[in-house]
C-alpha cells in the first residue's frame, strides 16, 4: 500500500480523489493513510467490519466514487511513473471510448524483480475487438489496475465470482464501448504466491460454478469464434474433466449446453497422456470445431 500511496502522491496530474475501502482485520492500513492526508487532500478511508471481501469491497469503492473516471489500484500495484495518470487523463479526454488500459509490468514483491512485460499485441487487439469473449483464452487486458472505466457505464463487478470476476467485468464494459490501449507501461503489478489467483486456478470446485454462470451469461454464439472455443476446451481438459461424473458434484450435468457435452465426449476418448500434448489436443480441438461449428450441426441450439 505505501508504494501506490506515494505514487500517487507523485502524479503530475492532480484533480483526483482517493478512495480507500479497506478490508484488512488490523489498523496498519488506517495508520498508513493517516502519514498520507496532508500530502493527498482528497483521500477518503472507510475500515470495512465485518470484510466485505473480494470482489464486494471492490463494488464499495467505486460506489464511493464521485468522479467522471473510476480507476480502481489493488494495493499491491503502483504507478511506474509520475505522469502515468494524466496519460490515462489525456487518452480520456482524446477519446469517445469509455474504457482505457495500459501495459504494465510484474513485479515480484519479495524481491523487486521485474517477472514480466505485458503488452496487446495487434493480433489480439483485433481480435478483442470483434469479440470480447476472446478473454476467456488469455486476459489480454490484465488486472484491474491497468484499467480506467467512465463512470457512466454504471457495471459492477459479479460478486458471486473469483476467478473470471475481472473478465466477466471487462467482456460487460466491451459490449458497450470501444476501449483505448496505451502502449506504455504505466502500472506496476505486485506478485506473491499468496493471491487469489494461486487459491482457485484448476480448482474443479470454484471454475465449473463459474463458467456455467458466464454461459449463462453471455450464450453459446461466441464458440463460432475458433479462439473462443478452443478457451473451452482448454478448460475441460486442464481441469482433468473426463465425463459428467467429473462436474455433477458443483454443476448440474443436466445445464451443460450440447457443445459442451461434445466436447467432454470427443476429450474423453482420448487418453490423458495423448490429450496433454499440446500439438496433438490442438489439432483434435480443430477436427472437433469443424465438426461441430463449421458444419453448423449445433448452431440451432445456439442463442
Amino acid at each position: 500500500m505505501q508504494k501506490l500511496l506515494d505514487s500517487i502522491v507523485l502524479q503530475t496530474w492532480k484533480d483526483f480523489e482517493v478512495i480507500i475501502s479497506d478490508d484488512s482485520p488490523n489498523l496498519d492500513v488506517a495508520n498508513l493513510v493517516d502519514r498520507y492526508r496532508d500530502k493527498l487532500k482528497s483521500i477518503h478511508y472507510c475500515h470495512n467490519r465485518p470484510a466485505k471481501g473480494m470482489p464486494a469491497n471492490w463494488n464499495f469503492a467505486i460506489k464511493m466514487c464521485r468522479g467522471e473516471w473510476l480507476k480502481i489500484m489493488h494495493d499491491d500495484d503502483w504507478f511506474t511513473e509520475s505522469d502515468s495518470l494524466e496519460k490515462f487523463a489525456n487518452a480520456a479526454k482524446l477519446s469517445n471510448a469509455k474504457f482505457i488500459f495500459s501495459a504494465y509490468q510484474n513485479i515480484q514483491l519479495n524481491t523487486g524483480a521485474l517477472d514480466s512485460s505485458k503488452r496487446l499485441s495487434a493480433l489480439w487487439k483485433k481480435q478483442l475487438e470483434q469479440e470480447p469473449l476472446i478473454l476467456m483464452s488469455s486476459n489480454v487486458i490484465g488486472p484491474p489496475s491497468v484499467t480506467m472505466v467512465h463512470r457512466s457505464l454504471s457495471d459492477v463487478y459479479d460478486e458471486r465470482l473469483r476467478w473470471r470476476v475481472d473478465l466477466d467485468y471487462y467482456i460487460r464494459i466491451l459490449r458497450q464501448t470501444r476501449f483505448v490501449y496505451l502502449d506504455e507501461i504505466l502500472v506496476n503489478i505486485g506478485m506473491s504466491d499468496i493471491q487469489i489467483t494461486q487459491e482457485v486456478k484448476y480448482q474443479k470446485q470454484v471454475e465449473l460454478p463459474e463458467a456455467m454462470i458466464i454461459l449463462e451469461k453471455y450464450g453459446l454464439a461466441s464458440f463460432r469464434n475458433i479462439i473462443v472455443f478452443d478457451s473451452w476446451w482448454r478448460l475441460l481438459r486442464n481441469l482433468g474433466v473426463r465425463g459428467f461424473k467429473d462436474t455433477s458434484s458443483y454443476v448440474d450435468s443436466d445445464k451443460w449446453p450440447e457443445i459442451i457435452r461434445r466436447m467432454i465426449n470427443a476429450q474423453s476418448k482420448i487418453p490423458v497422456s495423448i490429450l496433454k500434448n499440446g500439438l496433438f489436443s490442438k489439432l483434435w480441438m480443430t477436427w472437433n470445431y469443424n465438426q461441430l461449428v463449421k458444419r453448423k450441426k449445433l448452431e440451432r441450439n445456439w442463442k
